[in-house]
């Protein structure tokens, strides 16, 4: 095969993958740019949670009561954090939920300064857990993150695909970066932009496709699979024991002990983590390895990673919407084109 007919090939692989599945790609990386921003968006769609008088001056356990109030009989106490804005306590409520989905959470939303209940629902607003069940599953029950984690995989090769194509086949490399490359505004748009978004794009896709399927690197469960934990409803500790013990004040945020994982895992400042046995109350410093998020994780959804980077990686996520679109006009135009051509033909007397 001549290397005109491989590229050829690859033409028809790169173009085949972008057109049939465009129409759920568009949506599945729309909802990836939506969630970089998931906490600000948050703050925009409950502007009420976050309405406080000032700054924590009460013992946890005071928060935590205030919740108990406010949450239905029954529910588990998962975690309180302490910090900027409201006292936030989540809890696992009585009954499984019959939604879509990770297991629903419940919280409460507690003014620091006065443990005066501000509100109390689903831990995150509606629009946001379907952009996060969307885009983690497709909204299909037990197959829809392996059907995520093979889009991803179409993802990744259109992207490296897209490369090849894009560098020119005679010439400098600069006649690549010509904005006259193509005839149409969509055909330069898809050149130009696909080959700047294409490395950060193959970069999402990959560390998509691994969150989808974490036995990749060795990893047999991830959120969405592994066992459910059930918090502790009676504990040895009181959170406020568990907080002195831990020796940290200001910014933390505390999870109680499971029938899994008997202790009391206290998140302060600069990334330390602190476990507590519930039964002995002595506290250990959690090795480094377990303190944050898998790097894969961070480097798909930006958490902790600076607004550069989560910039790069929205505009990363919207890209695939609009090459989309401008895969589709461009194919249409091309049949436009050969349509016309055929007419021609046809039209011409046989000699």
């Amino acid at each position: 095969m001549t290397k005109v007919q491989l590229r050829n090939a690859w033409f028809q692989v790169h173009k085949w993958v972008g057109l049939l599945l465009a129409i759920i790609l568009i949506p599945l990386s729309v909802t990836g740019s939506i969630l970089v921003w998931d906490e600000p968006l948050d703050r925009l769609l409950e502007p009420s949670h976050y309405s406080v008088t000032g700054i924590a001056a009460l013992p946890a356990s005071v928060y935590v009561a205030t919740a108990r109030q406010a949450l239905p009989a029954g529910s588990a106490i998962l975690s309180v954090r302490i910090g900027e804005g409201p006292v936030m306590i989540t809890a696992i409520p009585p009954k499984p939920s019959a939604m879509r989905g990770p297991p629903l959470r419940l919280a409460a939303w507690v003014d620091p300064a006065t443990g005066r209940l501000i509100d109390n629902g689903l831990t995150t607003a509606p629009l946001l857990r379907w952009a996060h069940i969307f885009h983690g599953s497709l909204q299909i029950p037990g197959t829809g993150r392996a059907v995520v984690g093979w889009l991803g995989v179409a993802m990744l090769l259109s992207s490296l695909t897209g490369i090849w194509l894009w560098w020119p086949l005679t010439g400098s490399v600069a006649r690549g970066f010509r904005w006259t490359r193509q005839p149409a505004l969509d055909g330069n748009l898809h050149h130009l932009v696909g080959f700047w978004i294409a490395l950060p794009l193959a970069m999402l896709s990959l560390t998509g496709v691994i969150i989808a399927w974490p036995q990749m690197i060795g990893r047999t469960t991830n959120s969405m699979t592994r066992p459910m934990q059930t918090p502790l409803r009676a504990t040895h500790l009181t959170v406020d024991q568990a907080i002195a013990a831990a020796g940290s004040a200001g910014k933390i945020m505390v999870t109680w002990p499971t029938d899994k994982e008997p202790d009391w895992t206290i998140a302060a400042g600069r990334g330390r983590l602190i476990s507590v046995d519930d039964a002995s109350g002595v506290a250990r410093a959690t090795p480094a390895r377990e303190r944050v998020r898998p790097f894969y994780r961070r480097l798909h959804d930006g958490t902790g990673m600076g607004i550069a980077w989560q910039a790069m990686i929205f505009l990363g996520g919207l890209a695939p919407a609009m090459l989309g679109v401008t895969e589709i006009l461009m194919w249409l135009r091309t049949r436009g084109w050969r349509a016309g051509v055929a007419r021609r033909k046809k039209m011409v007397p046989a000699d």
